[in-house]
Order: structure tokens, then C-alpha cells, then sequence
């Protein structure tokens, strides 16, 4: 069970030189802004790198420390042009290559886009794609470990730690793209600075669905830490009757009944721009395309497993249930969720191996269920639509993290300028202690002043 993998964007060279201009009397920040360029310069050359790099080996560690590097002192570029010490001489103008639009020729177009604003977006875009891709590498890493026999306990727990590490990335991820969503594009789109003409890929409603595909992903992975010593036991003894390690049956079917949610809301938002965006200008040809087909069926693909998966649990809890007729209802819904995972295995989708393994399960389970019911329970299986009625409402089993902006390397909002403004405002007090001291002084003039006898 593997996470969406993210074509990286590339973004062409630009040095801050060309458009800022220091408007501090001390000239202040010329060093700075020579650092910014530097900064986003490592940037490129790391994106470049990983683009020509094979799957298995791209450091996504290495840029996320690069992004951590260069964002703060794109903040303290914009921070400064808001405030006035750095004055925009020309409008800047930051060219990125997107990667989540189809277009006619299925290549990744270049576009340029103007504002600092533009930068910040797809800088913080990148960021989000690179943790995910880096929790995707971490869960590959980790292999089918809960279905090791030979595994210790210890070395499980090790690799759940690090699949909880995965779930944190993501998270983290979810996080961002809302961010993006909800705050740097509206930002944008108040400045008004070539906010027209911008690319799916920066438009609010996919953000916002990435957002929701990184958390149902993060769940994803947090149902399979949920699982896993139930996994290993299960391994030494298939279906039913459940180890007593197995967690709460109604907690796994309402985790993946959220991700149905997530993902299908995802899949919704993300056809939204396409469906009446505006005739693109022709400088970016592909602001007018829709989101990949690729991802499109990604998140369709997510929401039927998952949906095959609640089904597979309702099944089982109904047929644990100590409850006479819940017999012919523990068949009904495992026969659905045979129905859906035949479909998935037979079809060309990318969950067709794991589709074919929870096919093998829920064949045991119905087996043992419809034995039963055959022979002692006798209740009628109800028809599809009868149990479409009786699916509860999903729950949560992680949060995104909200992202919070680094604080600017330089200019407002630093822990310099800060510095500046404390030393400046104790300057003020000693200065204004002096003066106080100073005319008392000139009022003591005659012989004894001050004195009381």
C-alpha cells in the first residue's frame, strides 16, 4: 500500500538583485538579498538534480532542508517589500514548471508567473510534494512487515514507529496544501499582482483537495499501524475467530469510511477547475487545463478500496456480534465487498495487488459466516440497497498539521529586527532617563538645594 508519487516542478534562475533595491539609509539588507538569491539558487539546482535522478534514489530529505533554508528568506524579501525597505524596481517575474495539469501533449509546460507571491506558492507546493514523496519512500522501505513471521516484536514496533513517521509527514503535507489554500492565495489574489491566468496546480479547489488526499493518506497508513500486530497474528491464523490483539472493528470500519469521504471529496474538488476557467493569456498556455488523469484516478481508485473495506469490516463486526440476526447481514456485506474487490482485481487499477489479498480475506470470513447462517441462524441476506442506509458516519483517526510560516530571515518579523527594535526602544528610555536627570540637575542651582533642614 503505497501513497500518490508527485512529479517535482523545476522553476527556472532569478537573482533578487535584478528587482530589489535597499531603501534603508544603511543600505541594510544588500547582503541579504544577495543571500535570498543564493538561497533559492540551491533550490533550483536541487530540483534539477532530482529530476534527473532515478525514482529509487531522489533525496526528498535534501530539499525539504533546502526549502527550510530558502523560504525564510523569501519571507523576509516580501516582509521588506510590504514595509517599504525593499523597493520592487520591476515586476518580478518567476517561471516554474507544473506537474499536476494535463495538457494536449502530456508534458510538464513551463510558465511564467509574476509576484512574490507566485514564488511563495509554488516554493510551499514543492514543500508539500516533497513530504509526501518522502513518506511514500519511507513506507516502501518498510515492506509487508506486519505480515512477517519471522519478525520480532521489537522490530515490529521499530517499523510501526516509523510508518507513524510517514502518517506525520503527510500530515504535515495536508497541512501546507491547506495553508496554500486558504491563506497564500487569497493573500495573492488581494495584491492583485498577476493573480490571472495561474495554473490549476495554484488554483484554491485543488489545493484544497490535496489537502484532503494527504490526510486520507495519512489514515490510510494510521489504519495499517492500527492493525498491525492483528495483521501478524492474523498471518499465523487466518480469519475467523479474531486474535484478541485485533482492535475495535467499529473504529476500522469508521476510519476507512472517513477516507471514502476525503478522497471523494478530494476527487471532486479536484475537476472543479477545469470545468469553467477563463481563456488562459497566452504566456501560460496551461492555465486552462484540468488536473491529471493520473491523479484524478488515484483518488477514484483510493475511494472504492476503501469503500470495499468498510463494507469487508460492517461484514465482520455484523458476524462477531453475538446477535442472532446479524447472520444474513454479515453475508450481505461481505458479498458486496467481494462484488467491489473482483472489480478492482480484474480492472488495470494500481491497487490490484493489494485488491487481490483482501479478496483472499474476506473469502475466509464469508465462508465462515455464510456457514453459519446456513446451517444455524437462517436469516435472510439483505439486497445492497437495504444495507445503503445502515453506513454510519466515518471518523478521524489523525489531523493535519497547520502550517506555521518560518519567521523571516531578515527584515520585519526577524528575530533580528526584533533585536533592533528592543536595543532602539532601551536606547529611548536611557535617553529619556538622562534628560529627566539632566534638569533636575539645572533646577538645583543655589547653595543646599535639595536640602531640607
Amino acid at each position: 500500500m503505497t501513497t500518490y508519487l508527485y512529479e517535482l516542478p523545476t522553476t527556472g534562475s532569478i537573482s533578487f538583485a535584478d528587482f530589489c533595491v535597499d531603501s534603508t539609509a544603511s543600505n541594510a539588507y544588500a547582503s541579504h538579498i544577495a543571500e535570498a538569491t543564493q538561497a533559492r539558487a540551491n533550490l533550483r539546482g536541487t530540483l534539477k538534480e532530482i529530476k534527473r535522478t532515478d525514482t529509487d534514489d531522489k533525496d526528498y530529505l535534501r530539499l525539504i532542508k533546502v526549502l527550510d533554508d530558502y523560504l525564510p528568506y523569501l519571507y523576509g524579501i516580501m516582509a521588506c517589500a510590504t514595509s517599504g525597505d525593499i523597493r520592487l524596481k520591476s515586476e518580478p517575474r518567476f517561471s516554474w514548471r507544473t506537474t499536476l495539469s494535463a495538457n494536449l501533449f502530456h508534458s510538464s509546460p513551463r510558465i511564467a508567473l509574476v509576484s512574490l507571491h507566485a514564488d511563495l506558492a509554488f516554493s510551499l507546493l514543492t514543500y508539500a510534494f516533497a513530504l509526501s514523496n518522502f513518506a511514500r519512500v519511507t513506507v516502501i522501505s518498510l515492506g509487508s512487515y506486519e505480515r512477517e513471521r519471522a519478525i520480532s516484536d521489537i522490530e515490529r514496533k521499530a517499523k510501526d514507529e516509523k510508518l507513524n513517521f510517514a502518517v506525520t509527514l503527510l500530515c504535515r503535507a495536508s497541512g501546507i496544501f491547506t495553508h496554500i489554500s486558504e491563506k497564500v492565495l487569497l493573500e495573492w489574489d488581494k495584491a492583485g499582482e498577476g493573480a490571472s491566468g495561474r495554473p490549476p496546480d495554484l488554483s484554491k479547489e485543488v489545493n484544497a483537495a490535496l489537502a484532503k488526499m494527504a490526510l486520507a493518506d495519512a489514515q490510510t497508513l494510521a489504519i495499517r499501524k492500527f492493525l498491525s500486530k492483528a495483521a501478524y497474528d492474523s498471518e499465523v491464523s487466518p480469519g475467523p475467530p479474531l486474535p484478541k490483539s485485533h482492535p475495535s472493528i467499529p473504529l476500522i470500519f469508521k476510519f476507512h469510511l472517513e477516507c471514502v469521504s476525503l478522497y471523494s471529496s478530494a476527487r471532486t474538488l479536484a475537476m472543479t477547475p477545469g470545468s469553467a476557467r477563463p481563456s488562459p493569456p497566452p504566456s501560460n498556455p496551461d492555465s486552462n487545463a484540468e488536473i491529471c488523469a493520473e491523479l484524478r484516478r488515484y483518488l477514484a481508485d483510493a475511494s472504492a478500496f476503501h469503500a470495499a473495506l468498510a463494507h469487508k469490516w460492517l461484514g465482520v463486526d455484523a458476524g462477531e456480534s453475538a446477535v442472532r440476526e446479524k447472520g444474513g447481514e454479515a453475508v450481505a456485506w461481505l458479498l458486496w465487498a467481494k462484488k467491489e474487490l473482483e472489480e478492482m482485481k480484474e480492472s488495470k487499477r494500481g491497487r490490484k495487488g493489494r485488491a487481490a489479498t483482501e479478496l483472499e480475506s474476506v473469502g475466509v470470513f464469508l465462508k465462515h459466516y455464510k456457514k453459519i447462517n446456513d446451517s444455524l441462524t437462517f436469516q435472510p441476506v439483505p439486497k445492497q440497497q437495504d444495507l445503503q442506509v445502515r453506513i454510519p458516519t466515518g471518523i478521524l483517526a489523525v489531523h493535519a498539521k497547520p502550517y506555521m510560516p518560518p519567521a523571516s530571515a531578515f527584515g520585519p518579523g526577524s528575530v533580528e529586527h526584533a533585536r533592533l527594535q528592543t536595543e532602539a526602544l532601551e536606547l529611548d528610555d536611557n535617553d529619556s532617563s538622562s534628560d529627566e536627570a539632566a534638569a533636575s540637575s539645572s533646577r538645583r542651582t543655589y547653595a543646599g538645594a535639595g536640602s531640607y533642614f
